[in-house]
């Protein structure tokens, strides 16, 4: 029950058994849990480092059990830090590979070499990508966060359906929002019945597409993707992208699966709102993230509230937590 605390089992009845026992010894504890006396003094130093055992004051050579409503919630504070701590890291990576792609393409001109290309106006855009389709002849990556546009779905299935027929592999990752919206589910399960592979995820880096790991194009401003884009030729440039779609593409799963709960009993997105929230987002700012709208935000916070039993967000976050969704 305490494995999430970092308890094993051993560890786990040594301290159920002194909060009952204060006064009882290794002997004791050993007896009663039919183990060696190491294996309990094992246990006693673990629930020592983890400050759920403090020395008595009134006998030093003695260990007492601290009060569950304070140690556990010591612990579960220090491991909602590190899950804060290590979002910010992902975040922070994400962030720095943006940057590094922008500052790229700020020295092309600088380097002579076309090796970052600004494409403005989606007229230009929708031909450049046809063009790089009409070349590949390997594999198409592409990550499609959000709802996708009528026009840019008709040019996205005319290319697909010429590289499919090539023999081109395509691996697409979409938002699971997508579900949520007619013409992009539609899209994607043509694209699944097509023989393609289409993976959903809570939350997406910016759009991309990767044509045979030598070309990508990105968004010049991934908040307005209709400014235009950047064609990156650069092998490292590239390869980082290439990295993080297989990093994307690792943790999702295929879009008609994309809402089974784990067992644990809640959805991939459901955790991936909690943690949003837990960084102190607003409704609006994690429903953005998710591609959803507020409302909808606020609809799934309440249904996690009514499951967990929760009075409160605060309290839904800590028994989130308990339940192993965080």
């Amino acid at each position: 029950m305490l494995e999430f605390f970092g308890l094993d089992a051993t560890s786990e009845s040594v301290y159920r058994l002194l909060l009952a026992h204060p006064a009882w010894g290794v002997d004791d504890l050993a007896r009663d849990l039919t183990v060696g006396p190491d294996a309990v003094r094992s246990a006693l130093d673990e629930l020592f480092e983890l400050s759920l055992l403090r020395r008595s004051i009134e006998q030093e050579t003695q260990l007492r059990a601290v009060s569950p409503a304070v140690g556990l919630q010591s612990l579960l504070a220090k491991q909602q830090a590190e899950l804060e701590a290590r979002t910010q890291r992902i975040a922070a990576g994400q962030a720095a590979m943006a940057a590094m792609v922008a500052d790229y393409a700020e020295q092309q001109s600088v380097q002579g070499a076309a090796e970052a290309t600004q494409v403005l106006g989606m007229d230009a855009v929708l031909q450049q990508i046809e063009e790089l389709a009409g070349s590949a002849r390997v594999e198409l990556l592409s990550i499609m966060p959000g709802v996708q546009r009528p026009y840019a779905v008709e040019a996205a299935e005319r290319n697909n359906a010429e590289l499919l027929a090539r023999n081109v592999t395509i691996r697409t990752a979409m938002q699971e929002s997508a579900r949520n919206d007619k013409g992009t589910l539609a899209y994607a399960q043509g694209l699944t019945a097509a023989g393609a592979e289409v993976r959903a995820a809570p939350l997406l880096p910016p759009r991309m597409l990767v044509f045979d790991r030598t070309t990508a194009i990105v968004p010049v401003d991934p908040a307005n993707t209709a400014r235009g884009v950047l064609r990156l030729t650069s092998r490292g440039v590239v390869a980082s992208l290439v990295a993080l779609f297989e990093q994307v593409w690792a943790s999702a799963v295929p879009l008609g699966a994309s809402q089974a709960r784990d067992r644990e009993g809640a959805t991939a997105q459901e955790r991936e709102l909690l943690n949003l929230l837990s960084q102190g987002r607003t409704d609006e700012s994690a429903a953005k993230r998710l591609g959803v709208s507020e409302r909808t935000c606020r609809r799934m916070m309440a249904d996690m509230m009514e499951r967990l039993g929760a009075r409160s967000r605060f309290e839904a976050g800590l028994l989130a937590a308990r339940a192993g969704w965080l």
